[in-house]
């Protein structure tokens, strides 16, 4: 099995499908998976007790209205904190048995999860369900040196180089750059600098790479890259990224 559906673009929701229930909670995710998403988007951090907890914020404040940080807390104290309708902090666990065949986007948010997060991954034997994410590229290496043959995507690290390689049309470079790299998933600018040109998103598409770009809300905005050639977009409207998609898949035209 191979982690990437056969047919793009891809519609990967971010942190599930939060409109009527909290992101990153199996709610979100049920919900982005019943809208018809290809892959669900998530994060993660180390609970006090050492499980690997759902959660974009290092801190509690934002989601939960409260002080302290989700390493604070065990993970069963994290699951009785009411994010909104009686909705706690939930596992990676918990992702993996309520959707046994959802694909999975993980971010890993901090080097300490490494070691929770392999274990977890091997346990399930979910290595062919997730591509492994993160924006430190020690922690992404330590991640997939662990599982084998798991997909994954660019970290910082291969941004500057890939865009000087791509501007320049220099394939042999830019697949140097990218080896080993699954995916690559960048927003549409950095610092007021375009990233997903159509030339960067031709050059990468051309060496075998998916391109996701994230984080697109707007009809106008995922039409534009889908007429540009990205394989995928990262999306907190994943309900209307589906429908804006079904005009782009082949068997639609």
């Amino acid at each position: 099995m191979t982690f990437f559906p056969p047919t793009t673009p891809l519609v990967i929701a971010h942190r599930g499908l939060a409109l009527e229930c909290p992101e990153n909670t199996v709610p979100a995710f049920v919900a982005g998976m019943g809208a018809g998403a290809d892959i669900l988007e998530t994060d993660v951090h180390l609970s006090r007790d050492g499980q690997v907890i759902l959660a974009h914020d290092p801190e509690l404040d934002r989601v939960a209205g409260r002080p302290g940080r989700v390493s604070d807390f065990t993970a069963s104290e994290l699951a009785g904190i009411d994010l909104g309708g009686g909705v706690g902090f939930p596992t990676l666990v918990d992702l993996l048995e309520a959707l046994p065949q959802a694909k999975l986007n993980i971010d890993l948010k901090t080097a300490d999860v490494v070691p929770a997060f392999v274990d977890v991954i091997r346990q399930m034997n979910a290595q062919d369900r997730v591509l492994v994410a993160s924006f430190d590229e020690t922690t992404r290496r330590q991640a997939v040196g662990q599982l084998p043959g798991v997909a994954t995507s660019a970290t910082r690290k291969h941004f500057f180089p890939g865009l000087v390689w791509a501007s320049l049309g220099a394939q042999s470079a830019l697949r140097r750059v990218f080896e080993g790299i699954d995916a690559v998933q960048a927003p549409t600018s950095y610092l007021g600098v375009p990233i997903t040109t159509q030339r960067f998103i031709q050059q990468l598409t051309g060496i075998g790479k998916q391109v996701h770009v994230w984080t697109i809300n707007e009809e106008a905005k995922m039409r534009e890259l889908f007429d540009m050639g990205v394989t995928g977009i990262v999306t907190d409207r994943a309900d209307i990224a589906v429908r804006v998609r079904a005009d782009y898949l082949p068997e639609e035209r």
